[in-house]
């Protein structure tokens, strides 16, 4: 019987080698990758029988005690270790609800008009919620209606626009898992099971179970307008809302990118001035139910 804690300690045991929790090679023939159970359980200080019931979800809510001597075994980082110590804790008892519409707050709206760099709302599951025209103009894909997760890997443009596309896959995955959203949620199993069909590099990166809390980060644009620019991408929470992310774009002042993107801003302002104004930016979004 599978469980979401077991799956986790599974993945993240196939990732450490032998060798980096000072077990010399050579010792015996390997049939997995990463660590046996019965090492994890020896240097945990906890019984090999009672990690296999962690694994097989025959005992899901281990004491904290235990989880972290595992983070350390496991050598997962702040992060992961919390997203493991939430995996084990019990589950409060809950209604299931008809999920409700991600609205983005009137003020993060009026926000996006007044910034003056390219930004947008994203959910939990990375939906975009909100952008302005500037960021638009930036990344065509990021309107409401969209997904980023579905995007990166399913459209053959955002690989064309990012000369570092695949530095994003791995750090988007990851950060749905650090989202704090429910497994079941209907949305994310939705998600999930669509692109676990339709890439195979997502299964592979879901299957490691890596966990990283949406932070900022430096992101390739291959714009075909205004030309190459490496943007600094900021992640601040949207107050009031259930994990809502204000993501904003910029560029150290006096770069090259710098230039590009004022000149990105220009061509907008023109656009607007010729009738297409600020009002274009879009509201809100319901989720997908």
């Amino acid at each position: 019987m599978s469980t979401s804690l077991g799956d986790f300690l599974r993945a993240r045991r196939e990732l450490v080698r032998p060798t980096d929790v000072g077990i010399p090679e050579g010792t015996g023939v390997r049939r997995v990758p990463g660590l046996r159970r019965e090492e994890v359980a020896m240097l945990a200080g906890i019984s090999a029988d009672y990690y296999l019931r962690l694994e097989q979800g025959r005992d899901r809510h281990p004491s904290p005690q235990v989880l972290e001597a595992l983070a350390r075994v496991l050598r997962l980082d702040d992060a992961a270790t919390d997203h493991l110590l939430a995996l084990g804790a019990p589950a409060a008892p809950r209604r299931r609800r008809r999920p409700r519409p991600e609205v983005v707050p009137e003020g993060t709206l009026r926000l996006l008009d007044a910034i003056g760099l390219p930004a947008f709302v994203e959910g939990q599951v990375f939906d975009v919620l909100a952008s302005n025209d500037l960021c638009r103009a930036l990344d065509p894909s990021l309107v409401p209606g969209r997904n980023r997760l579905r995007d990166v890997f399913l459209d053959p443009a955002q690989r064309d626009l990012h000369p570092d596309w695949p530095t994003l896959l791995p750090y988007l995955v990851a950060g749905v898992r650090a989202s704090g959203v429910a497994v079941d949620d209907p949305r994310l199993v939705e998600l999930v099971g669509e692109l676990s069909l339709a890439s195979e590099e997502f299964r592979r990166l879901w299957a490691r179970h890596d966990v990283r809390p949406r932070a900022g980060f430096r992101v390739a644009f291959a714009h075909p307008v205004v030309g190459l620019m490496e943007l600094d991408c900021e992640k601040l929470a949207v107050g009031g809302t259930e994990g809502q992310t204000l993501a904003v774009y910029h560029a150290p002042p006096g770069t090259p990118t710098a230039e590009r993107l004022a000149l990105l801003g220009s061509l907008v302002a023109r656009g607007a001035a010729g009738g297409e104004t600020a009002a274009t930016t879009t509201r809100t979004h319901a989720r997908p139910e």
